[in-house]
Formats: C-alpha cells, structure tokens, sequence
C-alpha cells in the first residue's frame, strides 16, 4: 500500500509547478467571477431589499408589501445610525468592483448609486434639519401621513391586514411625533428653527386631525370602503378596533403636537425668513443647494441666473400685452389678468377638473411626434383634499407598481368661482402630460435595478416636467395668447425663485421683500405671493433646481441638434433623456455626451 505522503513525493517537481499554476489561475478566475455583472447585480439587488428594510413607507410606494406594520422614524438617532452604516457598507463594496466587461447600464448603475450614496452621507452628516421637522408645506410628515391615512396616497385598503397594518403605523406615528417634539426642543436651545410665519400656518392644518367626532377626521375615510369579503362579525370588529386606533393613537397625538407647537415652539421660533442667521445656516444652504440640483453651482450664481432669466421672460410677457392689445404697463397687465371676470369661467370644481382632463385629447397627435417612449400607466385628475389644501401647491403622485393606482395629478380648488383658467395648459403638462406622469411612470416601468425605479432627484423629476412646459407649441398648446402668458408665468416662477430662494437665504431678504418681487413680477395674488414664499422659506434650495434642471436639458438638446444636424431625432434625444430613470445632472450630462458622440460617429 502507498502512502499518500510517497505518493506526493514522487510527482515531479514540473507536476507541482503546474498543479500551482492550476491554483493560482481558478484563484484568478474566481476573483474576477466575483466581480462579474451577476455579482452586480446581486450587489444591487441587496442594496434595494436592505434600504427597504430600513425605508418600510418607500418599500410600501415601489409595491414591496413586506414592512407595511412598519413605519420608519427617519429623525431618530438609531435611525441615522443604521443608515449611515448602509451607505458605508455599499460605499466600500461598489469602491472595488471591477468595471472590466460592464455593460453601460451597470456602470450607469454604480455611477447613480455611487452618487446617491455620497450626497445621503453629506446629508446625515449635517443632521440640521433633522431639528425642524414639521413644517405647513406639503413634504411636512405629519400632513403626508394624514394623506396616506385618508386613502388618498400609496398605502393600500384592499383586505382587513392593511387595515390592521395601518393601525400599526398609527401607532408608530406616535413615536414619531414625540422624537419629532424632542428634535423641535433642541433646535429651540440651538437656534435652528423654522421661522415663526411659516409655523403659524401649521396649527389650522393639524386641527381637524384632531377635533370633531371620529368619523368627520380623514383617517376615518378607508373604513367608508371596507372589503367586500368580510363577514359581518370580521366588519364589525375591524370597524371597532380601527376607530379605536384614531381615538386613542391618532387624535391625541395630533393634539399634543398643536399644543406644542402653538404653546412653545412658535413664540421661540425665528422671525427671521431665511437660513442666515439661523444655526449654521449659510454652511447647511450651500449643502441644500448642491443637493437639491446635483451640480456645484453657488448661490451667487443662482441669484445672478434668476436675475437675468426674469429679465428675458419679462420681455416675452409684454410681447404678449403688446399681442392682446393691453394698454398699460406689465403689473398693470398682471392685475388685469388676476381680476378681470373672464378668467373666472367655472362655477364648479368638476367644471374645473373636466377643462385639466380635455387636453390630452388636444395633445395626442403631438405627443406621437415627439415620444418613442410612453408610459402604461393610467392617470387621473383630482381635486387636492380639503384638509391638507391649506399649505399645498398643484402636485403629482405616482402610480402604483401594480398598476391598481393610477397617476393623480392634484390641483387646490379651494373656490371654483375664484379659479383662474390662464395657467391651465401649463400647470397640465407641468404635472401630468409629458411632464410628472411621463418620466415617473416610464421610470418605474423601466428595465433598470430596483433602486433606480424609486430614486429621484428634484433637478432632474422638476428639471424635467418645466422642460415639458417648453414644449407646449410643438403639443399644439398655447394657442390662446392668455396661455401662453400662462407658460410665461410658470417659467418666470421658476426664474423668481432662483432670485427670492438665494435672496431669503443667502442676502438676508425678509419675507415681505421676497413677496413683493413674487408680485412684481408674477399674475398671482398676494395670498398664492404669501404661499409660496413661505414653502421656499422652509424647503431651502429646492425650489431653485427646477430651473437649473430644465436649462440643463435645453442645453443638452442645443448642443445635440448643433451637433448632430440632421442626424438629431427629438424623439432619440427624449429616449436617452427619460428611459434610464432619474440622473443626477452631472451624471445625465456626461450619458447625453456619450449619446451625441456614438451618433455622430455612425454613418
């Protein structure tokens, strides 16, 4: 019998050579399987599943049903912490992925992750906001929250669990309001706050949350459209158990709130309008800038572009009084628009949301012009809720994955007879056609990583729906002289907010100065002045990156069409531009080049 040991030692010494060569090549190969596309995308893949854990509302919005008892507490500590070490983990893994043989999908996927990590971490490193965490717009949670409890928003009421999920929540959202209170109390012993005009809109807003019987408050509303399936016993119970969660969880957590807000945090807060002399506020608007537009650029040059883009759509506005015979100087003209009889044309609020839906109908054989790509998903018009139209602008909500939920582009009708019409077809495309509704839904339903169907960035979703705007005329838009003043108004609002954002928060204007530039140079009224002032004085830089974003695009199909001459497709240009989902700026500008490249070079 031999011996493994002799058996060893008579193979020759060129044998062992070769058996090592043999080792340290499947070591090779193995390393590089490693770091193959599959690993990629099994990278990916758990990246989304562990965000979702972590974000259970975000997993509930992308269709993911797995969390939905949960409700996150994104102001904790435990929670900052748990997400900084997510970003760590997946910043360190993408850092030493061999890029050798990716696709350009996957190493658009590494660049965006890459990206969306690195700007989360800034964010959490920065914990400033974190301290203001409820305010009177819309993004405010407290108000989402009462959305997504009235059934209106993403959240499903489709069998008894999600009832009993949603109690749940309710029950975490008590958890929240108290960090929330806890957070708001040490802003107020750091000087970081919310100013004190803004919060004063925020105790009307929680007061019907929290007064009247239990089946006047919205929370009460999925229970007016309970299963089908349900025996009488399983309704009566469920109908007993969920009320008892809005008696017991929700009304006197909403209270508590108001009462300190109205009690405490408003005398101490700020009276001040922009981040300036608030609490590191200059360091945290240069970080809110960058993040909100995905580029570099400084509030200077924001002030300076707002500026000169007010200056040229002025010109384009007294073309327009020039066109309608107007007589009278421009502020003379937006009086006349804000008051004169005929902009008042409805009478009721479906009047109103019939004029919004009759205008795909105008739009289609354009649409087919100037889109490839188009989204499945069905769309709606409605009317914003009545509870939450206090504090809240025209805004859209995305569809849902499965397609049971439609796109809804919600309009405030708080006084048919007091809608004007003149803004219609702009604010239309704006949210809905080709704007929200088209890039949002084609991103979800794009073939792309799961992560890359729910991020977004406000330079490019907003970049994107005031770009659209532009294209009223080639959609057959704008023919009425007054909508095109429309259009105007819509892209000078977005010109005025790069002047009145940096000015409130980098050159110290108050709030007063800031709304008299909105009247002077928009057809609004002093209470639609007043609003949106006061959404800009508590959402620092973010209502800057719908301009900066929409420029972005037009300059990038300038350059494609000077480049390209007639090899340029509007069409291929809006293709590249939607179908990878949502780009940072600095991303989408070096993927177009690489687009106009390839297509210049092909015969």
């Amino acid at each position: 019998m031999i011996t493994l040991k002799n058996s060893i030692m008579k193979i020759r010494p060129v044998t062992l050579l070769l058996i090592a060569l043999i080792n340290l090549f499947s070591v090779q190969l193995l390393a590089q399987k490693k770091n193959q596309p599959i690993q990629l995308e099994s990278l990916l893949e758990q990246y989304a599943k562990e965000y979702y854990v972590l974000h259970p509302l975000e997993a509930t919005q992308a269709g993911i049903n797995d969390y939905n008892n949960q409700l996150e507490i994104t102001i904790s500590e435990e929670y900052i912490k748990k997400a900084k070490a997510l970003n760590q983990k997946y910043l360190t893994q993408l850092a030493v992925i061999n890029k050798a043989g990716l696709t350009a999908s996957q190493l658009l996927s590494i660049d965006v992750l890459t990206y969306k990590l690195n700007s989360e971490r800034e964010r959490l490193n920065n914990l400033l906001e974190f301290y203001r965490p409820v305010d009177q717009f819309v993004f405010s949670f407290p108000t989402k929250f009462a959305t997504l409890g009235s059934g209106a928003g993403f959240v499903p009421f489709t069998t008894e669990k999600d009832y009993r999920n949603f109690i749940s929540r309710m029950k975490g959202f008590q958890i929240w309001v108290d960090q929330a209170i806890a957070n708001m109390k040490k802003g107020v012993e750091q000087n970081n706050t919310n100013p004190r005009a803004s919060m004063e809109k925020v105790p009307p807003q929680l007061k019907p949350l929290f007064e009247g019987t239990v089946e006047e408050n919205v929370f009460y509303k999925p229970l007016l459209k309970l299963p089908t399936n349900l025996d009488s016993a399983s309704t009566v119970k469920l109908k007993k158990d969920y009320t008892a969660a809005i008696e017991n969880f929700i009304k006197p957590v909403y209270k508590k709130l108001h009462d300190y807000i109205v009690a405490d945090y408003i005398p101490k807060a700020r009276t001040t309008s922009g981040l300036l002399n608030n609490y590191k506020g200059k360091k945290e608007y240069e970080l809110w800038l960058k993040y909100y537009t995905t580029t570099n650029i400084t509030a200077e040059q924001i002030f300076k572009l707002g500026l000169s883009e007010v200056a040229r759509i002025r010109k384009e506005m007294e073309a327009v009084k020039t066109q309608v015979g107007f007589k009278g100087d421009l502020k003379s003209f937006f009086d006349y628009v804000k008051t004169d009889p005929k902009f008042f044309p409805f009478k009721t609020e479906e009047e109103v949301l019939d004029r919004f839906r009759s205008f795909l109908d105008k739009m289609s054989p354009q649409l087919n012009i100037l889109f490839n790509l188009t989204p499945k998903a069905k769309f709606e018009v409605r009317a914003t809720e009545k509870f939450r139209a206090a504090g809240a602008n025209a805004q859209y909500n995305k569809p849902s994955r499965d397609g049971t939920k439609p796109g809804i582009f919600y309009e405030v009708i708080l006084d048919p007879a007091q809608y004007n019409y003149f803004a219609m077809e702009d604010l239309f495309i704006h949210e809905a056609i080709p704007g929200h509704h088209y890039q949002l839904a084609i991103q979800q339903e794009a073939d792309i990583p799961e992560f890359r169907k729910a991020y977004t960035t406000s330079a490019f979703a907003e970049g994107w729906a005031l770009y659209a705007e532009s294209l009223g005329k080639e959609l057959g838009m704008y023919t009425d002289p007054y909508q095109y003043l429309g259009r105007l108004n819509g892209e000078i609002e977005r010109a005025v907010r790069l002047v009145v954002d940096a000015g409130i928060h980098y050159k110290g204007w108050s709030r007063e100065k800031a709304i008299a530039y909105v009247l002077d140079n928009q057809p609004v009224s002093s209470v639609e002045a007043e609003q949106r002032i006061e959404r800009y004085m508590v959402t620092a830089g973010q209502a800057v990156s719908y301009k900066v974003g929409e420029l972005k695009i037009i300059e990038l199909r300038e350059r494609a069409k000077k480049k390209l001459g007639n090899k340029f497709d509007i069409k291929e240009f809006h293709d590249e531009v939607l179908k990878d989902g949502c780009l940072p700026l600095i991303i989408l500008e070096t993927k177009i080049n690489r687009w106009i490249e390839s297509k210049a070079v092909k015969k």
